[in-house]
C-alpha cells in the first residue's frame, strides 16, 4: 500500500507496454468509492519505460530516493532484432542484445545492493503471443486486485467526468466567440465572463490560446488581467 508501480521492460518493442499498463493500471484501480458506496480513494500510480536508455531518467532516484515503490523488469530471452554485433573488431562476441541483458541484470543488482526490492518477469521472446500473454496476465492480475480491495475495476467515473468537462468548456468558447461577434471593440476577461456566466479563469485560459491561433484579437493592457479581447 502506498507504493508506486515501476515497469521496465527491456525490448525496444516493449516500448508502449508500460503507458499500456499505466492506463490499464491506474484508470481500473483509480476509485473513490468502493462497491459498498465507501470512500475508500483506492489507487496505484504507474510510470516506467523502456530499459536501458529511458531508466536513466529515473533509476538514480530508484536507488538512492524515497522508497515509495516496487519494480517489475520485464525481460525477452531471445534477442531477436537486438542480434547485432556491437563493434565486430573490437568486441567480436558481444551484441546489443548482450548489453541489454547486461543492462538489466546490473540494474537489479544496484538496487538490490541497496536495499531495494524487485521482481523479473520473463519470456522467450518478443512476439504477439507472448505480448498477448504479458496483457492477460496483468488483466487478471488487476481483476483479482479489485475484488480483494473491493472496488469495480470496470467503472470510469472521472473519466466521464473529464468528457463532460470537456464538452462544458467547448459548449463556453461557443458563447464567448459569439459574444465577441455581437459587440464592438475589446473586451476583459471580467466583462466577458459577466455576459456569458462562465468562470473567468477558464474564459482566460480560452482566450488566450484563441488569440495565439489568431482567431480573435488581444489587445494588451496594463496588466494580463488588464487585456482586451475582440473578434479577428
Amino acid at each position: 500500500a502506498g507504493k508506486d508501480m515501476v515497469v521496465l521492460p527491456y525490448r525496444d518493442r516493449l516500448l508502449l507496454f508500460a503507458r499500456y499498463l499505466q492506463q490499464l493500471i491506474m484508470e481500473s484501480l483509480g476509485k473513490a468509492c468502493d462497491l459498498d458506496g465507501r470512500v475508500v480513494e483506492q489507487g496505484l500510480s504507474v510510470y516506467g519505460n523502456k530499459g536501458s536508455t529511458d531508466q536513466h531518467a529515473y533509476v538514480q532516484q530508484l536507488r538512492d530516493g524515497v522508497a515509495n515503490f516496487f519494480v517489475t523488469f520485464i525481460e525477452a530471452l531471445e534477442d531477436g532484432d537486438d542480434h547485432v554485433l556491437v563493434d565486430p573488431k573490437k568486441e567480436p562476441d558481444v551484441t546489443s542484445g548482450d548489453y541489454l541483458r547486461g543492462f538489466l541484470l546490473g540494474t537489479r543488482t544496484a538496487l538490490s545492493d541497496n536495499g531495494r526490492a524487485s521482481m523479473t518477469i520473463t519470456i522467450p521472446r518478443v512476439d504477439a503471443y507472448h505480448v498477448g500473454v504479458l496483457i492477460t496476465l496483468y488483466e487478471r492480475a488487476v481483476g483479482f486486485y479489485a475484488t480483494l480491495v473491493n472496488i469495480n475495476a470496470y467503472h470510469q467515473p472521472g473519466v466521464q467526468a473529464g468528457k463532460v468537462a470537456a464538452n462544458d468548456i467547448l459548449g463556453l468558447q461557443k458563447k464567448v466567440l459569439s459574444h465577441l461577434k455581437r459587440t464592438r471593440g475589446g473586451q476583459t476577461v471580467d466583462r466577458i465572463a459577466e455576459a456569458t456566466g462562465g468562470d473567468a479563469e477558464t474564459i482566460f485560459k480560452l482566450l488566450e490560446g484563441l488569440a495565439a491561433n489568431g482567431r480573435v484579437k488581444r489587445t494588451a493592457g496594463r496588466s494580463v488581467f488588464a487585456a482586451k479581447y475582440a473578434k479577428a
